[in-house]
């Protein structure tokens, strides 16, 4: 998945650092895209003095590489790069600098989103100590916004219930959807499910987690079974595809960078999670 960057290490600890020969600066666009070179898959972000900038904010290291985020108005030309959105990027790269990319989209739309405080109207500015920000007039803090999310592979005998859905993403996916307020996980796996497809659940079983920064989520996946028929009554305006497919029939997405990938692909080899 795409944060299994092993032997490569995040390190998304809050410090006070200023840049330094071969740390990354990514530069954003209005529009979210980030400023890169693309070359067999890798991503190339402006570095050392190339990228230099008044007013970068540090984000986070891989290993010892420091990654910064250049002021929004800030403009940058260099030969090679170009902006791309974090879905092309999905699309064409690899590796911990994708995983980078995802991680500072992230942070990079917290940012832009609480530019103003919520309560007062007032700016805010970077805390002091911590990752956050703080109103500067009546000192409301805000942290970084995570959505929880959950990944469901529904099970009935030798069948998993694929989807696909309406808009985005073009593959096959399984149910997914957000938690909402005074839900447990697990609640969110039995409502999405109806909601979705018409089928009730049972034994629920928690699988593993997933950042996606470019949803701004943690991913929760979990397994279950069908509790009845399994008849689909597909919801129209999330999906346009949902049916009970055969493990051997499966068709995986492109890559192996999602949680939801994953889990197909355990289906598929029949070495699901009991």
């Amino acid at each position: 998945m795409i944060q299994d960057i092993a032997p490569d290490r995040l390190d998304n600890a809050f410090a006070a650092r200023v840049p330094r020969g071969g740390d990354a600066v990514a530069y954003f666009d209005e529009d979210g895209r980030l400023y890169v070179r693309l070359r067999e898959g890798r991503i190339g972000f402006p570095e050392g003095p190339d990228a230099a900038c008044d007013g970068v904010v540090y984000l986070f290291s891989v290993n010892e590489r420091a990654f910064f985020l250049a002021p929004q108005a800030a403009k940058i030309t260099l030969p090679g790069y170009e902006y791309k959105s974090v879905r092309e990027l999905r699309d064409q790269g690899q590796g911990k600098e994708l995983f980078a990319a995802f991680t500072a989209w992230h942070l990079w739309r917290w940012y832009m989103d609480n530019r103003f405080c919520g309560r007062c109207g007032n700016p805010t500015r970077l805390h002091d100590i911590e990752r956050a920000l703080q109103c500067s007039r009546c000192g409301h803090v805000m942290y970084p916004r995570i959505n929880p999310a959950v990944i469901v592979g529904v099970i009935k005998g030798d069948c998993l219930l694929i989807t696909r859905y309406r808009t985005g993403y073009g593959h096959n996916a399984l149910v997914a959807g957000f938690t909402e307020i005074g839900e447990t996980a697990e609640q969110t796996v039995q409502r999405e499910v109806m909601e979705e497809t018409g089928i009730r659940v049972k034994n629920i079983r928690y699988y593993k987690s997933q950042p996606w920064g470019i949803a701004q989520d943690l991913l929760m996946g979990f397994f279950c079974e069908a509790d009845g028929d399994g008849k689909i009554r597909m919801d129209e305006n999330e999906l346009k595809y949902a049916e009970w497919v055969r493990r051997d029939e499966i068709v995986l997405q492109p890559n192996d960078l999602s949680l939801t990938n994953e889990m197909m692909k355990r289906f598929k080899l029949g070495d699901c999670p009991a």
